[in-house]
This record gives structure tokens, C-alpha cells and sequence, in this order.
């Protein structure tokens, strides 16, 4: 059974100064079987720092979330944006290995030009799996949100080129995109059966299609999503991978309130 794992983005964010030391101080008051961590793109100046952190706390991180930007990075496609693209890639997966985790999510097109030149970032995903396979990390691409298409068109293109590629689902990013439903219907079954999505991201949504003014992480219970109905799909499925929550979890003062996370946590592992 997979493990139920906690995002510290839901923890540590702007309003907090993302600092992740705060991480420490809340570990034990979270009902989860570790973390996912999330990779900021101010932090390319702290690696060591962070994981001097990791490695004296010992934080269980299973889930390494590439820094966001990189997916941007590739979309252009220039010379510069490519070469700096590659080394934060190399950092994050070096990092990851270091922490422990041992599988990668990476937000494949990202930014305000999203999946406008999807061909960059799917072509681009075989050098990124080289690498990561070089630090023993499964490199998974998730659904995520479109500005031009749909996630779905782009995973199915990606299973085409990639017949062993591996994804993340995330809940929230597919509701947004009316795909939940989708997910879950005959024709694409065999995503799941052939092991192709491996690990979930478990967040509500509360806005209608491409809502874009309403694109936030909510934790379960709090928007639209039929989770009941999702976990009743899972188990026919048999789903045998991670589950991880999002949700934020800090106000705008950074204050962090970790019974937000723990009801979704519960929830998960009480349905699960």
C-alpha cells in the first residue's frame, strides 16, 4: 500500500519568507508517512543548506517536486533558457537522490507560456529522464494546467514516444480542466493498469472549467471533486502507489495551521 505523504509547498511558501526550517518545528504535529518536497527557485542559493537540513533532521522525504520554472525554461527553447534549464535540473536531481527520494515530479510545461511549444518539452523529456535515471530517480510528469490544450492530450502524446513514461495526477489540475471523468472512463484504463500513473496528488478544486481566478489548492472537502467516488475508482484499479497532499496550509501572515493538512490526511488514509 502506498505511502501518504505531505507537500512542505503546503507549509512553506512567500508569506513565511519559505523558509524550511520551519519544517522541523511541525513534523511531528502532521499525520503523514513523510513529505514530498518542493523545490523554490530562490533556493538554488541554499542547496547545501537545505540539505545539511534534511540529512541532520532526517525528514523522510520519499517525493522530490522539480522547481517549476525549469518546464518554462524548456518551452522556449533558446540557447541560454536550455542551458540553464539542464543545470537546475542536475541540482534538483541531485538533491533529490541526497534527501533520499527516490521518484521526481516535474511540472513538464509551466509559466505563462505553458504548453504553447509543447513539442520543446516533450521532446526535451528524454534528456531529462537520462539524467534523472542517473541519480536513481523516476522521473514522473504531471497533468499539469494548460493555457493552450489539456494535459490529456499531452500525457497520451508523451505514452506514444515514451511507451514506459510515468506520471503524477493531480486532482485539482484535472477538475480544472473538466478531466476527472476523463480519467476515470474506459479509454484510458490502461494508464493506470499498465503502471503508467504512479503517484497522486489529492487536492480539491472549487472552480468551473479554466477558472483560472480560482486555481487553488483546496484541501479535500472544500471544492467540487467527488473524492468518493475517485477512491471507489482507485480500488478497482488497484492502485498501489503514493498519495500526496497539497493543500496550503499557511495564511497570509505565514502562520501554519497543520489541522488543514491532517483532515485531508485522515481522509486519505481512511479511504484509501
Amino acid at each position: 500500500m502506498g505511502k501518504i505523504l505531505c507537500s512542505t509547498g503546503a507549509l512553506i511558501g512567500r508569506p513565511n519568507g519559505r523558509d524550511f526550517r520551519l519544517l522541523e518545528k511541525y513534523r511531528d504535529e502532521l499525520r503523514c508517512d513523510g513529505f514530498e518536497f518542493m523545490m523554490y527557485n530562490t533556493w538554488y542559493d541554499q542547496e547545501k543548506e537545505i540539505l545539511d537540513f534534511l540529512k541532520r533532521t532526517r525528514l523522510p522525504i520519499f517525493v522530490w517536486h522539480c522547481e517549476k520554472q525549469i518546464g518554462q525554461d524548456i518551452a522556449l527553447g533558446e540557447k541560454e533558457s536550455l542551458q540553464r534549464a539542464g543545470e537546475r535540473f542536475r541540482i534538483n536531481c541531485r538533491m533529490a537522490a541526497e534527501s533520499g527520494a527516490e521518484k521526481m515530479v516535474m511540472h513538464l510545461w509551466d509559466g505563462m507560456i505553458s504548453d504553447s511549444r509543447i513539442e520543446n518539452n516533450i521532446r526535451a523529456f528524454s534528456w531529462l529522464r537520462e539524467m534523472a535515471d542517473e541519480y536513481g530517480m523516476d522521473l514522473t510528469a504531471e497533468n499539469v494546467v494548460c493555457n493552450q490544450m489539456d494535459p490529456m492530450t499531452h500525457w497520451l502524446a508523451l505514452a506514444k514516444q515514451y511507451p514506459d513514461v510515468h506520471f503524477t495526477f493531480d486532482t485539482k489540475m484535472a477538475a480544472f480542466h473538466g478531466q476527472m471523468s476523463l480519467i476515470q472512463d474506459a479509454d484510458h484504463r490502461w494508464l493506470w493498469e499498465k503502471g503508467h500513473i504512479c503517484h497522486l496528488h489529492i487536492n480539491d478544486y472549487a472552480g468551473g472549467y479554466m477558472d483560472w481566478q480560482n486555481l487553488r489548492t483546496l484541501p479535500i472537502g472544500k471544492g467540487k471533486i467527488n473524492f468518493e467516488a475517485f477512491f471507489s475508482y482507485l480500488e478497482q484499479v488497484n492502485y498501489q502507489g503514493d498519495f500526496a497532499v497539497e493543500a496550503t496550509a499557511f495564511d497570509q501572515t505565514g502562520e501554519i495551521h497543520p489541522d488543514i493538512l491532517n483532515a485531508s490526511l485522515d481522509w486519505i488514509r481512511a479511504h484509501r
